[in-house]
């Protein structure tokens, strides 16, 4: 992976492990000054603990990592905490609860003379939208709200960094997706720059500029959302990331291959006779005038969209998604056609 020399934030070649346990294995990454990355992986793939890498609280075995120029982590060498400017967004947000909003929000200030935090509490108390509730309690507000207090508190010290770890983890799904948009306007409004660790691809593709994929302590993709999506680099990424399956398919010349559904034109194949090619619900397009059917074995209501799972003549099953006033019963048979701008074949699992 290429770093950028201008990069805010580094990490270059970082090995972590506990005991015999190796979490972290060569994983670079950088990150440019007020932009949004994050590091989107399933439980146990080591995203905690690069961020726990970065913030100071665990050594590195290998590697290096640097902010705003600065070598902050070697091996035998390591900046402690406190001297790196770094901000913190924890799951449980850790509020003070005997402390009012307006004192949570400042507490990193009490070296700060009086004006100046008065000045900085009421610049975050606006961005975050929490003027309101300055006087009263965590336990008194909204879990958004507390949120967005755990948020201007990090903020406060104006960090070189800030660290998110799964801080909507703990809030319904649609107060979740709301809230991180929010954020992210916050973000950007504060000029922060940012790492946000999560499972959830959804947060991910709201937030993030840039996303590393982990898997077993490596960066396999790190990309825009879109790129992530539409041209993953290996399978494991086309697998999580999105929704897809795989169809068996013969490679026909250089560019094209022979699918169920009829031939697709790419830009380059994968070794070997026998591919794979990756089928996301947007390739199906549901079309009353297409010769092909396919019968509805499944339906999931979207609001705006139904989500179909589809049998093909050969038994195989895809993915529509289809406008929702097309709502079609179970068994029925629908016509179908695909339309594909992208492309992803890989060679079929052992």
């Amino acid at each position: 992976m290429t770093l950028n020399n201008a990069a805010h934030l580094e990490v270059i070649g970082l090995r972590h492990a506990y005991g015999d346990q190796e979490v972290v294995r060569d994983l670079s990454f950088s990150l440019p000054r007020g932009a949004i990355g994050c590091l989107l992986g399933p439980s146990g793939c080591g995203k905690t603990t690069v961020l726990r890498c970065i913030a100071g609280f665990e050594a590195v075995q290998e590697g290096e990592i640097r902010l705003a120029g600065r070598v902050v982590s070697r091996p035998g060498a390591r900046l402690p905490p406190e001297k790196r400017r770094i901000g913190m967004v924890f799951q449980d947000y850790a509020l003070f609860p005997h402390l009012r909003i307006a004192e949570n929000i400042i507490f990193g200030l009490q070296r700060a003379p009086t004006a100046e935090r008065a000045a900085r509490l009421h610049e975050l108390a606006e961005l975050v939208g929490l003027s309101p509730v300055l006087q009263k309690y965590p336990h008194e507000i909204s879990g958004g709200q507390q949120q967005r207090v755990a948020l201007a508190r990090a903020l406060a010290r104006r960090p070189e960094l800030l660290l998110l770890d799964e801080p909507f983890s703990n809030l319904d799904v649609e107060l979740r997706e709301r809230l991180s948009l929010e954020v992210r306007d916050i973000l950007r409004a504060s000029g922060a720059t940012a790492i946000l660790v999560t499972h959830d691809q959804h947060e991910a593709f709201a937030m993030a500029d840039e996303i590393g994929v982990l898997h077993q302590g490596r960066i396999q993709q790190w990309d825009t959302a879109y790129n992530l999506y539409h041209r993953p680099a290996n399978r494991f990424v086309a697998d999580f990331v999105g929704q897809g399956v795989f169809l068996p398919a013969k490679v026909l010349s250089s560019n094209q291959l022979h699918i169920e559904l009829g031939v697709l034109n790419a830009e380059a194949m994968p070794q070997g006779r026998d591919v794979e090619v990756l089928l996301r619900p947007d390739d199906v397009v549901h079309d009353d005038a297409a010769p092909t059917r396919a019968e509805v074995v499944h339906k999931a209501f979207r609001g705006a969209e139904i989500l179909y799972t589809l049998r093909l003549a050969s038994g195989r099953k895809v993915l529509a998604l289809v406008p929702s006033h097309h709502n079609h019963a179970l068994g029925e048979r629908i016509g179908i056609r695909l339309d594909v701008d992208h492309v992803v074949a890989f060679q079929p699992q052992s």
